[in-house]
């Protein structure tokens, strides 16, 4: 007889509920991401464009047929505190909602002014090096929703002039950078919360690695209403992934886990990370729960 925890691996089918797609900054259209996900085994997938739900509608009917469910879902880059760029996912959202397609859009549209921005600093350092400059229509038409940084990172490698996605953000990228435009914390947890969804909070050790002063943040952000944290995922240290689970028991708080699969992360795969994630569907299940009763 097989051991009780491979009878679960058996039963469980992979999740990943951490994915971008073009619509963002991912390098895969919605439907090679589904395809992906389906020669890969996975189950579930939430799509969680950064400030985008535009590739949503296209996984959807592409899963449909491959047996694989998409949960709609978005990441918010917001302003906590001091704290800038924390990610704040919102699962099973109303992505159809007017009001907040609008704000998304608005969003985006900054965030496009952004990215010519900062190709147009990175024009100036490939003129002072004595290299022709790369175009913002090649760069746009890698972005099918939000320009994001990696969009301009590949024409650069395309050009020759990086080697890898490293190498490009750290020698154009980060120099020539401008700085982001943020959600503030409790308008994007509100809206999250009208447009039907459940807040987690997204690779919370990205905010600080002290232990003490991310506790007390989570404990303000669950008084506030934030539904649970991403203990699992590829950020981790080797006992971030036990800490986190605690502090998400002791609070309260529910437990989600994914990849943050961009597509262009060297040795990171769907529903795995980089070995270090093993996500079935038996996480998804408390989700469901706390959806049904909101």
């Amino acid at each position: 007889m097989a051991p009780d925890h491979l009878k679960r691996k058996k039963m469980n089918r992979l999740i990943d509920l951490h994915t971008h797609t073009t619509a963002s900054d991912g390098i895969f259209k919605p439907a090679e991401l589904i395809q992906i996900a389906h020669e890969s085994g996975i189950a579930i997938i939430a799509i969680a464009d950064h400030d985008s739900t535009a590739g949503i509608d296209e996984a959807v009917s592409t899963a449909h047929p491959l047996g694989i469910t998409v949960i709609p879902a978005v990441e918010l880059s917001v302003a906590y505190k001091d704290y800038h760029d924390v990610h704040l996912l919102g699962y099973w959202i109303n992505h159809h909602d007017e009001v907040f397609s609008k704000k998304l859009e608005l969003f985006r549209e900054r965030r496009e002014t952004r990215g010519l921005r900062i190709i147009e600093r990175i024009n100036d350092k490939l003129s002072s090096e004595g290299r022709s400059a790369i175009n913002s229509e090649d760069v746009l038409a890698l972005a099918d929703g939000a320009l994001g940084r990696p969009h301009i990172a590949r024409v650069l490698m395309d050009h020759g002039y990086a080697q890898s996605m490293h190498d490009a953000f750290a020698n154009y990228l980060q120099p020539c950078n401008v700085p982001k435009e943020y959600f503030n914390f409790d308008d994007a947890l509100g809206e999250i919360k009208r447009i039907g969804g459940i807040a987690v909070l997204a690779h919370p050790q990205s905010i600080t690695r002290n232990r003490t002063e991310l506790e007390t943040i989570i404990k303000d952000m669950a008084v506030k209403g934030l539904d649970g944290i991403e203990a699992f995922n590829t950020m981790g240290l080797e006992d971030d992934e036990s800490f986190l689970r605690s502090l998400a028991s002791k609070l309260g708080l529910l437990i989600t886990g994914g990849s943050d699969y961009h597509g262009n992360e060297e040795g990171l795969a769907l529903g795995r990370g980089r070995g270090n994630l093993y996500l079935t569907t038996e996480l998804v299940t408390p989700l469901l729960v706390r959806k049904e009763i909101s």
